[in-house]
């Protein structure tokens, strides 16, 4: 992984300085696939979206679903954090997904695979490098091998695929509400526990 270096040797932070409306917030870290929205190559019913994207000179259509009530979640905690979207994905492709599911640009910055750890083959999101006190730093993702590196910052989610049922993301939104009154995130998420 290519690392930007400023002038005394240490590694550029990977978020640029907090800006004034985000001061005093804490910082969520949201995964992408099957956190918030499952894509899949193969036509599926009824898709939120369907994104083109260029592989290898061709063109390949993502059909996406959104996660029951991540419209609502994303606007909640956009009130609340500075919200990043963290994604081991390519950015030509979780790009344009965001500008659709994020048309308000809730999410403040996009982080890809570019950005992520490759840790024995796995991506992993180093939280200590986005430039953010790792205490004010909470991680929701549905692969605990991303947050490998901070297992005390990370909320799990489950997977999900299509359940039209699914209500993990409204039920998780008075957690994290209350999570921002926190001195300091990791001692209160326990990794042994789950919060879901």
């Amino acid at each position: 992984m290519p690392v930007n270096l400023v002038q005394d040797g240490t590694p550029r932070p990977l978020l640029p300085a907090i800006a004034s409306k985000y001061l005093g917030r804490k910082c969520l870290v949201l995964d992408l696939d099957e956190t918030l929205v499952h894509s899949s190559l193969k036509p599926v019913p009824a898709p939120d979206y369907i994104v083109p994207v260029e592989i290898e000179n061709n063109w390949h259509n993502f059909y996406v679903l959104k996660r029951p009530g991540v419209d609502n979640f994303l606007r909640k905690m956009g009130e609340i954090y500075e919200v990043v979207v963290f994604t081991a994905s390519l950015s030509k492709y979780a790009d344009p997904v965001l500008d659709k599911l994020d048309p308000g640009r809730t999410v403040a910055h996009r982080l890809f695979r570019e950005s992520c750890f490759n840790h024995r083959g796995n991506y992993v999101k180093d939280l200590s490098q986005l430039g953010r006190p790792v205490g004010d730093t909470i991680i929701l993702d549905n692969s605990p091998a991303s947050y490998i590196f901070h297992p005390h910052n990370a909320v799990p989610v489950s997977s999900w695929f299509n359940d039209p049922h699914d209500t993990e993301l409204t039920d998780l939104c008075p957690f994290l509400e209350d999570l921002t009154n926190a001195q300091d995130v990791r001692g209160v998420l326990n990794p042994f526990v789950q919060h879901a």
